[in-house]
């Protein structure tokens, strides 16, 4: 009997290692707790570090190029003058760079793209986990409805709340960053003030910045990030928001910043937590990947370009080896440093974001205006490729 791998959710992460498996030959099910296939959040960018398997290992660069919106450069600005800081590569030179594109898209649109690609049959919707038990033959999962399964091998990719990571742990070890952010979708024709519409942009001021970009139909998807004053009371990471208080902050900043967030209605605030770095998150016939195994906050837009990283890896070990115990030991090893970085940089990205007027601002915006600013600070991340990459013995003793 072939070996059976269950995945629990149906992210991009989940989904992209369950294509990649099931093309290899092997036996996936995915377990996903909704009961219609949809992501929770707007949209999502995605850099080369993880575009280049979509285009280059699963062919659909044609079918995605229909749905993304490749971008056109990073742009900085100052949030309250809207003047330009910085404005880092451009299309043609980021593809020419790194062979592949740096796109923002719908998750629905990306989603729906890899569910076609999927064994239809393979995928149980409604199937929330309440339970693994690994001390059998196989492990054993049960879910809210009655339903078991059994696994050979078990692969928590339930998001940032991951029931997977806690039940592995014992407790749920979230940390909260000091920072809340409200999201929304606005069509272009609201935006008559908003300059360079084609690239990612980044708006910063005290305390806070806005984040947006284009997806496949030319609407903006924007993030606003507050930094805030006191700890995190509610007992959920997504809260119901008042009409407008997202705005208020930022109502002296620039017009095209007002007008973004004016734009739409926002209905939810949303806690930015992340999970510290794990020495090993695998046990037993269980392991985890993206969000989580290293959940982080969104500042270099990462999160499922790292769980795309993960599933490719992943993959990739499973097959090439019959010890499913030492491919999960070298999978950790080839990605505990790199995720470990990620998370580091994507926290300190968020300081920086959100500097007051000053010296370190001064510096800042000098650094990335200068020549070569791209390649110090961020070439790292979108030169990687996850499936050339050899473990890092340095971290191993961790």
């Amino acid at each position: 009997m072939s070996k059976r791998i269950a995945i629990i959710g149906a992210g991009i992460g989940g989904l992209t290692l369950a294509i990649d498996l099931q093309r290899k030959g092997l036996d996936v099910q995915i377990y996903e707790q909704t009961p219609v296939l949809e992501e929770v959040g707007a949209a999502v960018a995605l850099s080369a570090n993880a575009t280049r398997f979509y285009q280059d290992r699963f062919g659909m660069a044609e079918q995605l190029g229909e749905k993304w919106a490749e971008v056109d450069g990073l742009v900085f600005r100052d949030g309250r003058t809207g003047e330009q800081i910085a404005r880092l590569s451009s299309r043609e030179e980021y593809r020419r760079r790194y062979g592949a594109p740096y796109v923002g898209i719908h998750r629905a649109d990306l989603q729906g793209i890899l569910f076609g690609a999927l064994d239809a049959q393979s995928l149980h919707l409604s199937k929330r986990l309440t339970g693994l038990d690994d001390s059998g033959s196989a492990a054993r999962l049960t879910f809210a409805d009655g339903d078991e399964a059994e696994a050979d091998l078990v692969i928590g990719a339930d998001g940032a709340k991951s029931l997977t990571r806690r039940l592995l742990l014992g407790y749920d070890d979230a940390r909260y960053s000091g920072c809340t952010a409200a999201r929304g979708i606005v069509a272009p024709e609201l935006l008559p003030s908003l300059p360079d519409p084609e690239a990612i942009q980044f708006w910063m001021g005290q305390g806070g910045h806005l984040l947006h970009y284009p997806i496949g139909n030319g609407d903006q998807n924007f993030f606003l990030v507050k930094r805030e004053a006191v700890p995190w009371a509610e007992k959920g990471w997504v809260v119901p928001a008042k009409d407008g208080q997202h705005i208020e902050p930022f109502a002296h900043w620039a017009p095209a910043v007002v007008e973004m967030i004016s734009a739409v209605p926002v209905h939810e605030q949303w806690a930015l937590f992340y999970r510290p770095p794990l020495t090993h998150w695998s046990q037993g016939r269980v392991t985890l990947l993206g969000d989580a195994a290293h959940a982080t906050v969104p500042h270099h837009g990462q999160g499922a370009n790292q769980s795309i990283e993960d599933a490719i890896v992943l993959s990739d070990l499973l097959f090439e080896s019959t010890d499913w115990d030492r491919a999960r030991t070298e999978y950790e090893q080839r990605r505990r440093f790199r995720t470990r970085k990620v998370v580091d940089a994507s926290v300190t990205v968020g300081e920086m974001l959100h500097l007051p007027d000053g010296p370190r601002s001064q510096e800042r915006n000098a650094r990335l205006s200068s020549p070569g600013a791209f390649d110090r600070h961020l070439h790292w991340i979108h030169s990687f490729k996850a499936d050339e990459q050899i473990p890092e013995t340095s971290v191993v003793a961790a």
